[in-house]
């Protein structure tokens, strides 16, 4: 499935520090320096005649909780035409290294509720990107155990909700053999490296047709 990128659309990226990338901390640089700048980069280069307005609200260190809290203010309010979601990572991450946890149910719910919310207030088209896991540390196969099932949430929602699905786990993970090694995708196993994000935002606008 794709997405129709209208001549005026307001595109809402929304997640965490992946989708975050120095928006935040770089006022000069309000669409971050990720995944989310670059699909902008591209969807302007191939429409240059279109009037497309990109919008970034990742936060860094949010869980899909985080999220929801401020979905009204960060993304209702926005009233964007296409809304882009990455997040879940740290729901799992927080497990292994402040041992909040965050259950596979309580995930889903929050997230089904923020999408409701697109559903029947804005009408929006969606895009739901996968979180994903490159591991670079032997300990941090055991995250599968936790994040799997966010993943396959993930996708269950895409199709619930009639949404453009970014399988990201896989290509990413796929990416690594090819480059060479985890780190060369992700550093930390979490956040992309330069490569990392180029590949999210050529899937990305894949979705979009481009």
């Amino acid at each position: 499935m794709t997405v129709s990128l209208h001549h005026s659309a307001t595109v809402l990226f929304q997640g965490d520090s992946i989708t975050d990338v120095g928006r935040l901390a770089e006022r000069d640089c309000p669409l971050g320096n990720g995944y989310v700048r670059t699909a902008a980069e591209r969807v302007r280069s191939a429409r240059p005649d279109s009037d497309i307005t990109f919008v970034n609200r990742g936060v860094g260190g949010d869980g899909v909780s985080d999220l929801r809290a401020r979905w009204r203010e960060d993304a209702l309010d926005l009233e964007p035409d296409v809304v882009s979601v990455l997040i879940g990572v740290n729901d799992t991450w927080r497990r292994y290294n402040s041992g909040t946890v965050t259950s596979a149910r309580a995930y889903e719910s929050d997230y089904r509720a923020i999408l409701t919310q697109v559903r029947e207030e804005l009408g929006a088209q969606l895009i739901l990107i996968e979180p994903f896991l490159v591991p670079v540390r032997d300990e941090q196969w055991a995250w599968r155990e936790d994040l799997d099932p966010r993943i396959q949430t993930v996708r269950r929602l895409a199709e619930e909700f009639d949404a453009a699905l970014l399988a990201a786990d896989g290509l990413l993970n796929q990416a690594a053999r090819a480059a060479g090694g985890a780190e060369c995708i992700a550093g930390d196993g979490v956040h992309p490296t330069p490569l990392g994000h180029a590949l999210l935002a050529e899937a990305w606008t894949a979705l979009a047709g481009l």
